[in-house]
C-alpha cells in the first residue's frame, strides 16, 4: 500500500492537478533537499542534489507501483512502499514566509517561480520504507518488472500461459512484481474473490476458464480502484474512496456480498488474506 490505483491517482494529480495540489508538468527544479538521506536509493546524495536543479518536468507516469517523473535529463522514480505520499503545495504562505516542512517529510523539491507562484513537491513517509531514484533511464530500476495488467500484450491467453509455467500459490504469485506489476494485497484479495478462486490454489491448477475469470477480475478491480481514486484508510494515503466498496479486504467476520458467509482472514506468504470460504473453495 499504495498499489497501482493509488499510484496512478497520484501520477494523474501531478500531471493535471488534484488531491489539493497544482500540476507540476513544465515546472523547472531550482532546489532539492533531503531530510532523510536513506530515502535516496540512487545516486549518492551529493550527486542527487547537484543534478536536479535546472531540470524540467517533461512527463509523469507510472510503472507497476513506481511513480515515474521524467525530467529533461534524468528520470526521478519514487516507490511509496507502505506509507509514502506526495504533496504539491505553495512554497510560500500568504505572508511571504517559506512553508514549513511537515513531520515525516523526507525529501522536498522546489520549483522556479516568484514567491507568489512558486511550488514545492514534498515526499512524506511516516515509516521510512519509501525510496527515491534519480537515474538516466527508468529501465535501470524497472527492467525486472512483469507486464502491466492493462497492456495490450497481456491477454487472458498470455496470463494463462504464465500461470501454467509456475506452480505457486496464486495469492503470493499475484503479489510478485516480476509476474505482474502493480498488484498488492488489497486488489489481489478483491480480484480473487470476484473470480471465485481460493488464495491457496496452485497457479498451475487453474483451468483456462478460471484464468480468464481472474484476468478479467484483476483488471476490473484495478479499474474500479482508479475510478474511485484508490483506497484510503488509517493514516495511509489520502483522498480515495475505494475502501467503501471492498468485497473482502479488511472485512473479516462481515458477510460475503455474494453468499452472506462471514469473510475469513488467514495468513498467506506472511500477508493477511481475506476470502469467502464458500465462494472461494480449494476444490478444483
Amino acid at each position: 500500500m499504495p498499489e497501482l490505483p493509488e499510484v496512478e491517482t497520484i501520477a494523474r494529480a501531478l500531471r493535471q492537478g488534484g488531491r489539493g495540489g497544482a500540476p507540476i508538468l513544465g515546472q523547472v527544479i531550482c532546489e532539492a533537499r533531503l531530510l532523510w538521506e536513506r530515502t535516496l536509493a540512487e545516486p549518492d546524495p551529493q550527486t542527487f542534489l547537484q543534478r536536479l536543479p535546472g531540470q524540467e518536468v517533461v512527463d509523469i507516469g507510472r510503472r507497476g507501483k513506481f511513480l515515474v517523473i521524467n525530467l529533461s535529463a534524468d528520470s526521478l522514480l519514487i516507490h511509496l512502499r507502505m506509507s509514502g505520499d506526495l504533496r504539491v503545495e505553495p512554497a510560500y504562505d500568504s505572508a511571504g514566509q517559506p512553508v514549513p516542512d511537515q513531520p515525516h517529510d523526507r525529501m522536498v523539491i522546489h520549483f522556479d517561480g516568484s514567491p507568489e507562484s512558486r511550488l514545492r513537491l514534498a515526499f512524506n513517509d511516516t515509516r521510512k520504507f519509501g525510496r527515491v531514484w534519480l537515474v538516466p533511464t527508468p529501465e535501470i530500476v524497472l527492467g525486472q518488472l512483469g507486464p502491466e495488467p492493462f497492456d495490450a500484450d497481456f491477454t487472458e491467453e498470455e496470463f494463462f500461459r504464465r500461470l501454467q509455467r509456475v506452480n505457486r500459490q496464486i495469492k503470493p504469485l499475484l503479489l510478485d512484481q516480476r509476474f505482474v506489476a502493480g498488484l498488492g494485497n488489497i486488489y489481489a484479495d478483491e480480484a480473487l474473490h470476484a473470480a471465485g478462486i481460493h488464495p491457496l490454489r496452485s497457479s498451475a491448477s487453474l483451468s483456462a476458464g478460471e484464468a480468464a475469470r481472474l484476468w478479467a477480475a484483476i483488471r476490473e478491480a484495478l479499474s474500479e480502484g482508479i475510478r474511485r481514486n484508490g483506497a484510503s484508510f488509517d493514516w495511509v494515503y489520502r483522498g480515495g474512496e475505494f475502501q467503501n466498496y471492498f468485497r473482502v479486504y479488511q472485512r473479516e467476520g462481515q458477510p460475503c456480498p455474494r453468499c452472506g458467509t462471514p469473510i475469513v482472514k488467514i495468513t498467506v506468504g506472511q500477508r493477511g488474506t481475506h476470502f469467502c470460504p464458500v465462494c472461494q473453495t480449494t476444490d478444483f
